[in-house]
């Protein structure tokens, strides 16, 4: 992907400023709006495209009741939108760099616009799955290039800027989404196509906004779409003991947008849409709080904390759901989702800060595909179990084996980690 690949992926992940005779290459001789309105509209683009992935979550129950379909196809639906993110993101990662950013953004926001339109006119589960499968492959195209065009643009005043609003806005997206969306599904009027009107408008001044920003990014490079994919020797005891963190945070996060919002309706015993999006709302929402509370800490601390909220809020998860306790099961959710946020920004930093300069690329690489294949078929797996021996029992056995993959990880992470003290320390008093 080359170094500037690699910026645009750290950029997620940790604070790097981009220097100030870069920043002024970047705007000289361009004309359009301004640096920090770009920036803004930029930033609110990208949650945007996180508040449409997460805006048909609170509809799958109504879907599978019109249309007769069993809860295996609702993760399976959930699950080709992750699954088309990944690879999109894979193809198209570095696309921004040799043809700028606007394009790549518009190509993408051209794409939303048509996943949008299918959700509006599908009558079956058929076009469910087409308009997910266009949804994840315009995510997938604009997140690289969005979150380059948030380095590029960030005001030379907060360096940090982008980092944060990299980390945090697209899982408050999702957050928002949700709670929108199952707010609209309860109170408002048509709640199979309103949501999608609001949304399909929105994209559209977001297109008008981007037409009015001047091209954020001066440099070229070839065009590659062959994704760099690996981990260095020295990084893979670290991602080793890191991956069952990895799986099992982002194996919650399939789970609760997928199946999340009936689980919180069977254990109220309430067809009110809004709990459902609520819950969703609770483990994004307080993720991305949690994320910008630990974006200082050391990696270690982010990653031990996280994996301590983890594993308390799925076994208090566990507990709400065989005890049938509503107001505990969302007091769980939130607690999970501060063991979500600060686990994948742990396991991010600390690998990213272990790897080269020039093989960071294909590390975020290999723990992007690890990430989205988790995201997506341990909820469809789940999805299976509903089909076979229900809800309920489904969501305590779920539960139960993500946290132990949760205790694995941090009891993986800890060990590397004293193991690599250790060895620091030997060879230091070798020396």
């Amino acid at each position: 992907m080359g170094q500037e690949a690699d910026k645009r992926h750290l950029s997620n992940v940790v604070e790097m400023p981009a220097p100030a005779a870069e920043h002024n290459q970047i705007v000289q001789g361009h004309r359009g709006l301004g640096r920090q309105p770009s920036f803004w509209i930029v930033a609110a683009t990208f949650g945007l495209f996180l508040f449409a992935a997460a805006a048909p979550s609170p509809l799958y129950a109504l879907y599978a009741a019109r249309w007769r379909f069993s809860p295996v196809a609702v993760t399976e639906v959930f699950g080709i939108y992750a699954i088309a993110l990944l690879v999109a993101l894979l193809l198209t990662g570095s696309l921004s760099d040799s043809l700028g950013r606007r394009p790549v953004m518009l190509l993408a926001l051209l794409i939303q616009l048509g996943s949008l339109l299918l959700f509006l006119f599908a009558s079956d589960v058929g076009w469910l799955f087409a308009a997910r499968l266009v949804q994840g492959i315009a995510t997938g195209v604009a997140t690289s290039a969005l979150a380059a065009a948030l380095v590029d643009l960030q005001p030379p005043e907060h360096p940090t800027m982008a980092a944060l609003v990299n980390s945090a806005v697209p899982i408050l997206g999702l957050a928002i989404g949700a709670l929108t969306s199952a707010a609209l599904v309860q109170y408002a009027p048509d709640p199979f196509h309103l949501i999608y009107w609001l949304i399909l408008g929105a994209f559209v001044l977001a297109a008008a906004g981007f037409l009015l920003i001047a091209e954020p990014s001066t440099r070229r490079s070839g065009i590659r779409l062959v994704p760099r994919v690996g981990v260095e020797p020295a990084v893979r005891p670290h991602f080793v003991a890191a991956l069952p963190s990895l799986v099992s945070g982002w194996a919650v996060g399939g789970f609760y947008l997928s199946l999340g919002p009936s689980v919180a309706l069977q254990l109220a015993a309430s067809s009110n849409r809004l709990l459902g999006g609520l819950a969703i709302f609770l483990l994004a929402g307080v993720g991305a709080l949690a994320v910008v509370a630990g974006r200082s800490w050391p990696p270690s601390r982010a990653m031990s904390v996280g994996g301590v909220a983890l594993i308390a809020g799925l076994a208090l998860a566990v507990t709400a759901v065989a005890l049938t306790a509503p107001t505990l099961f969302f007091a769980a959710t939130a607690v999970t989702g501060i063991g979500f946020g600060l686990s994948w920004l742990g396991v991010l930093r600390t690998l990213v800060a272990l790897a080269a300069p020039t093989a960071r690329g294909a590390l975020l690489a290999a723990i992007f595909i690890v990430a989205y294949l988790s995201f997506a078929l341990p909820a469809v797996v789940a999805g299976y179990l509903v089909s076979r021996i229900g809800l309920h029992d489904a969501a305590l056995w779920y539960g139960g084996a993500v946290g132990l993959l949760a205790l694995a990880g941090l009891l993986g992470t800890r060990l590397v980690s004293r193991r690599s003290v250790a060895g620091a320390t030997l060879e230091g008093e070798r020396r």
